[in-house]
């Protein structure tokens, strides 16, 4: 479908959320970017509209207090204000996974064909990106989301310490994989979204659980990398974790969600009837309503049957090779170290995960540890900038060290 062929007649085409957990140091720089955005300038120019949501998941700071004045002034001094309309609402209770179900199932507009979700600590450093996004998928029918591409901030440093190089080399490998998701901005179809519930004790992985599903046609078939669209010119920044014990919890709380992802998309939607795979949603909403321990206990028998720690899921240990497998000679050489690095942080984080799941625990989400965005790209526009020295950029996987 292409955008021009879209007839809105002022209600919303695309709906942006803005997931947010206290987040009052970094949600007005994020919503900076946001609207300085080239999708409004298209859209008034279509005279299309969409919805802007920052959707508050049990914020205990000023983050909805500071995204409602954004909101406000943005509507009176913003060059297309007609293109968009925004509100604030803060959930009472907390978690990115409610608020995600929240809005896609109650909160978003039904008119909405494309939905954005877009987290409250990134920078949209391309002007050109979520334009770009929403010509992907509105133009690709086979397509089910589309992603950009994001980039640590540290790549935009000059000078970069060995913690840095060795986190930008991890990168380098998870970016050679295919089909990659990261939850931290995507535009996902409206009605594949809405086929999706994510259940609340997912944990830290919703991106791997949404990216099988849609990749798979909701496991009805093998999985399909094009399912994912990557857009041309279109990137985001987001902090990267430098510091030892930020990347540890980084990587506990990854392993804990894939080990989740795993017995759901490996083990126990794959025997659920057709006709309930087809409408998921509907299912896993009355199975957590029914039965709200469901998932505990397939976690709790899994662990009984896992032997060791680096057992949890297939390839645990092997994720950083493989991606440096696929790059060229000469990058395998220059990530080697980041991939050493990284098993035997793994390794570790595997052992500290194995723990707190055996304990009956899901809930792992640490709060970042923030030292602000590195120096050189903290100001950056919203325009179109290459980070120096740096060719391939992350595309966020399993684990993002």
């Amino acid at each position: 479908m292409s955008p021009e062929g879209i007839n809105a007649e002022g209600i919303p085409c695309v709906s942006i959320a803005i997931f947010a957990w206290n987040e009052e140091a970094a949600i007005a720089a994020t919503l900076r970017s946001l609207f300085h955005q080239s999708l409004f300038a298209q859209l008034s120019k279509r005279n299309l509209t969409c919805e802007i949501i920052c959707v508050g998941n049990g914020c205990t700071d000023r983050t909805p207090i500071i995204a409602a004045e954004m909101f406000g002034k943005q509507s009176s001094e913003h060059p297309y204000p007609a293109s968009f309309n925004c509100r604030v609402l803060n959930l009472a209770e907390r978690g990115k996974l409610n608020a995600w179900n929240q809005y896609v199932h109650s909160l978003s507009a039904r008119s909405a064909q494309f939905l954005f979700m877009m987290d409250a600590d990134i920078r949209i450093h391309r002007h050109e990106t979520l334009w770009n996004m929403f010509l992907a998928l509105s133009q690709d029918a086979g397509a089910g989301i589309a992603v950009d591409r994001p980039c640590k901030d540290i790549s935009f440093k000059s000078h970069k310490s060995l913690p840095e190089r060795l986190s930008l080399g991890a990168a380098q490998m998870t970016a050679a994989a295919e089909a990659q998701l990261c939850a931290q901005l995507y535009c996902i179809r409206a009605e594949v979204a809405r086929n999706i519930y994510l259940p609340k004790d997912l944990a830290a992985c919703e991106d791997g659980f949404i990216k099988a599903l849609v990749c798979t046609d909701f496991l009805t078939h093998e999985v399909k990398p094009e399912r994912v669209r990557l857009a041309q010119g279109a990137e985001h920044t987001f902090e990267a974790y430098t510091s030892l014990a930020a990347i540890f919890k980084n990587q506990k709380r990854q392993i804990i969600g894939q080990t989740i992802v795993h017995l759901l998309i490996d083990d126990y939607l794959k025997t659920l009837p057709l006709p309930q795979r087809l409408n998921l949603a509907q299912a896993l909403i009355r199975k957590d309503n029914d039965d709200p321990r469901w998932l505990k206990r397939l976690i709790r028998e899994h662990l009984q049957r896992t032997r060791y720690f680096w057992q949890l899921y297939p390839g645990l240990l092997q994720h950083r090779f493989r991606g440096l497998a696929k790059l060229s000679p000469m990058k395998r050489l220059i990530c080697f170290p980041s991939a050493a690095a990284s098993f035997f942080i793994t390794l570790v984080a595997a052992f500290m995960a194995w723990l707190f799941l055996k304990a009956g625990s899901t809930d792992y989400w640490p709060r970042a540890e923030r030292t602000g965005f590195a120096e050189t790209e903290k100001d950056l526009p919203a325009s179109s900038v290459e980070p120096p020295g740096f060719g391939v950029r992350q595309s966020s996987g399993a684990l993002n060290s």
